[in-house]
């Protein structure tokens, strides 16, 4: 069973950058859709951004675009989620997940789930 094991989170100031990163455990994440969601305290979880198998079809809800960017590394099986300009709402715990496809990811039709990594952005 592929395990999605999340790392990067922190504290950072509004305007700042975090890279999170997703790498797996028990498998490789080749075949799959990924992405990440997010919860913030209160809300319910969001979808946040998705990347194809290939790399090469990727997709990003209205809140993050031209802010964060999705990326992922076959040879490391490793998938990355560089986020800049930071903004206090974007303060949550944040899921790597993988899907049978990136389409998928954004339904919430996901394999498995990571268990998160915090980002507090303060004002």
């Amino acid at each position: 069973q592929v395990q999605p094991v999340e790392s990067g989170g922190g504290l950072v100031q509004a305007g700042g950058s975090l890279r999170l990163s997703c790498a797996a455990s028990g498998g490789t994440f080749s075949i799959y859709g990924m992405g990440w969601f997010r919860q913030a305290p209160g809300k319910e979880r969001e979808f946040v951004a998705a990347i194809s198998s290939s790399g090469t079809g990727i997709s990003y809800a209205d809140s993050v675009k031209g802010r964060f960017t999705i990326s992922r590394d076959g040879a490391k099986n490793t998938m990355y989620l560089q986020m800049n300009t930071l903004k206090p709402e974007d303060t949550a715990v944040y899921y790597c997940v993988t899907c049978p496809r990136a389409a998928a990811c954004r339904t919430g039709l996901v394999n498995y789930w990571g268990k998160g990594t915090l980002v507090t952005v303060s004002s």
